[in-house]
């Protein structure tokens, strides 16, 4: 049956905002297309059919007492503003209207009969993409990768172009065929009895649409069907972009982002499961929905699980052990033998600064920490203090010298070993790369044996992190927060680190909450690996805005000799011990090849093994969960990639392979020590101590 097609509106004349908005509350672009009253319909509904609908959405404005009046007279501020172009769901109408596919008028091959008529200027030609993107991208590239010279137009090549046209346009008419055919078969019972559906459901495969709610109601089954088909033109498009790599970064990041926030499931206008909780409950999840946004707004940050079920010493990092140092910086733990004889050297973890250490402990099932106490290891480990304003000034050198170089002169006190096994988790394998680098300089060698968790020290490839990071962005932090020019210092908030990282994963860290906790008005489910994730720690601003500059802008740290730290120059190869390194194959934070260049920096015997999974849940894989795999390979390579052609798939956690290497470089076993410290050293409190449970 032909389409029922009238001549469309000038969509022209159609603003970002008028697309964006409906009842003051956020819409998709589909909404506005099945709403737009002067737009022609495909199988028009019957009064009957729309009530549903309708009185959905007046139970919603009576919930909110908020029409579209309401809105606009109150002048709230619109949180998406759009440059024409790409990222303007109105500008893909406007190009709908003026490309013309063919010399002679017809419409391009598959589209529907009867749709020749739909669009009298046609679909839009390459020129018109083109041009869009460079005008919505013109802010992102006048800045090079060095933040300082132009970086020139953007531009797709036009057979690349030609293809995600053809691909959208292609799949954009099939889905209007369905439509039609399926607003048909809507008023046709089925034959037997059976359900009438369409393809669209089919295409659903994203899980944020995977409900009854989504597939069963046309209207919400298709808003998010167009909503997929246009997401994915947009990434093709930005992935598509011929420019410097970081901005190319930087506008896959934007439209990646753009993409995630709107999508239909994220507006209480376009969820029908959100729309559907609103009836049902009587409005009751409308309010506690409000309660909790409410709440994070005051916490500055979306909450991601109920903080209520868990404590630090009670249910969390509980394995035992004591305190046996502390100054401004950290705290030394020590922890208490499992087995009656252990080896000879200890092993002392540095986990990263910015975040507590408790990953490395976060239940007794799937703590690192009780694993290698298992294995006859006598475990230290550095507990970083949550910087305050006393702390503003601290520098770079300062927690070298003081935190990661005292830490290692107290474990070789209290264990009486000239030598002990050294491990860096993430920034923490950095900082005490950093401070065996500054020892070797001083002619002092301390270390047996360096392990570097997901730790980068070749900066060349920083991943999604490298968006952030310009000259701009550096010189700025310097002027806020890092003393430059002589203004006081400041602290790096740790819920802005912590918000920075939930953005990384928007889809997983933020919509997904923002979905369950305000539109559903659910309350977060207790969860031990989220609660860690939010409780954020704050970073001294010169230390921050050294590190910033000197190695994810300049990339300085691993060049021999370039930087000098504590008056020593810094130089990875003169650590010169056996090191295993380990990285994530879907680390978003440490690309697993970034993890890889350290083997081209460091010296002696060196192993690298890959686990499956990301930069966290690739680390902590206890064997006992039979989860995951990893991938060894005994001849490094020069190339990542060539060295895991040449790898072979073990299956389960990467942990017993590093406990056999680990147990070759801890020297003899002899029986356990009855007591925490020695006569230098004293216990103070019992693990995990106070430093852990200052909350930023």
């Amino acid at each position: 049956m032909p389409l029922n097609v009238s001549k469309p509106r000038n969509y022209s004349r159609v603003s970002p905002a008028s697309i964006a908005y409906d009842a003051g509350h956020p819409r998709s672009f589909c909404s506005s297309v099945r709403r737009n009253p002067d737009q022609g319909r495909v199988g028009r509904q019957s009064p009957r059919a729309r009530q549903p609908i309708r009185r959905q959405r007046d139970e919603y404005i009576m919930a909110t007492g908020k029409g579209a009046a309401a809105s606009a007279k109150e002048g709230k501020s619109q949180p998406f503003q759009f440059v024409p172009g790409p990222f303007d769901p109105a500008t893909w109408l406007e190009w709908s209207r003026q490309w013309v596919p063919e010399a002679n008028g017809d419409m391009p091959s598959g589209f529907p009969a009867g749709m020749a008529g739909a669009f009298p200027g046609g679909f839009p030609g390459g020129e018109a993409f083109v041009q869009a993107f460079q005008n919505a991208f013109q802010g992102a590239t006048a800045q090079g990768a060095n933040g300082m010279n132009g970086a020139g137009g953007v531009k797709i090549a036009p057979a690349q172009l030609a293809r995600i046209q053809e691909r959208f346009f292609r799949d954009f008419a099939e889905l209007w065929r369905e439509m039609g055919e399926g607003a048909v078969a809507a008023s046709t019972p089925a034959p037997n009895g059976a359900a009438n559906a369409d393809s669209a459901s089919q295409r659903l495969s994203d899980k944020r649409f995977a409900s009854p709610a989504w597939r069963n109601n046309a209207p919400y089954r298709y808003t998010a069907a167009f909503y997929l088909l246009t997401a994915r033109a947009m990434t093709e498009l930005a992935e598509a972009v011929e420019a410097d790599p970081k901005v190319r970064q930087r506008i896959r990041f934007a439209v990646s982002q753009w993409v995630d926030a709107m999508s239909p499931a994220n507006f209480l206008a376009t969820n029908p499961d959100a729309q559907q909780r609103l009836i049902e409950s009587g409005g009751e999840s409308l309010r506690k929905g409000v309660r909790n946004m409410l709440e994070d707004l005051g916490r500055g940050k979306i909450s991601q699980t109920d903080e209520t079920a868990f404590e630090v010493g009670r249910n969390m990092a509980v394995t035992e052990g004591a305190v046996v140092y502390e100054n401004e910086y950290f705290q030394l733990l020590q922890y208490k033998p499992l087995t009656d004889k252990v080896y000879e050297r200890p092993l002392l973890m540095v986990p990263p600064c910015i975040n507590k250490f408790y990953i490395l402990d976060l239940q007794p099932e799937s703590s690192l920490v009780r694993h290698a106490v298992e294995q006859g290891n006598t475990v230290f480990l550095v507990s970083w203090r949550n910087p305050d304003a006393s702390m503003a000034e601290r520098t770079w050198d300062e927690y070298i010298e003081h935190a990661a170089i005292r830490a290692i002169e107290v474990t070789r006190d209290i264990s009486g070993q000239d030598k002990i096994n050294v491990l860096g988790f993430c920034v923490g394998g950095t900082i005490v790369s950093t401070a065996l680098s500054v020892l070797a300089a001083r002619g002092e060698r301390p270390a047996a044996s360096l392990t570097l968790l997901t730790t980068l020290l070749d900066f060349a490839d920083t991943g999604i992190l490298d968006v952030f990071v310009d000259e701009a962005h550096v010189q700025l932090r310097e002027a806020t927060l890092g003393g430059a020019g002589g203004a006081p210092c400041g602290l790096l908030r740790g819920v802005e680190l912590a918000n920075t990282f939930s953005f990384l994963r928007p889809n997983d860290l933020v919509w997904n909450y923002v979905v369950d906790n305000y539109l559903k008005g659910n309350t977060p489910v207790p969860f031990d690996l989220l609660f860690w994730n939010g409780d954020a720690t704050n970073l001294p601003g010169p230390w921050y805005c050294w590190y910033l500059r000197h190695t994810y802008l300049q990339d300085e740290l691993k060049v021999p000799g370039k930087l000098t730290v504590c008056n020593a120059p810094v130089d990875f190869g003169a650590i010169d011990v056996p090191t295993y390194i380990y990285g994530s194959r879907e680390d978003h934070i440490v690309p697993w090849a970034a993890a890889y260049a350290s083997t081209a920096l460091l010296r002696n015997k060196l192993r690298f093994v890959l686990g499956a999974s990301g930069h966290i849940a690739g680390v902590i894989n206890p064997p006992a969960k039979k989860k995951r795999s990893h991938w060894t390979n005994d001849k490094l390579s020069e190339s990542a990639h060539d060295w895991l052609a040449g790898a072979q798939e073990h299956p389960g956690s990467w942990w017993p392979d590093w406990v056999t290497w680990l147990g070759k470089q801890a020297g003899q076993k002899r029986a356990a020590p009855a007591d925490y410290g020695n006569d230098h050293y004293r216990a103070i409190e019992p693990a995990p101590g106070r430093y852990v449970k200052q909350r930023a």
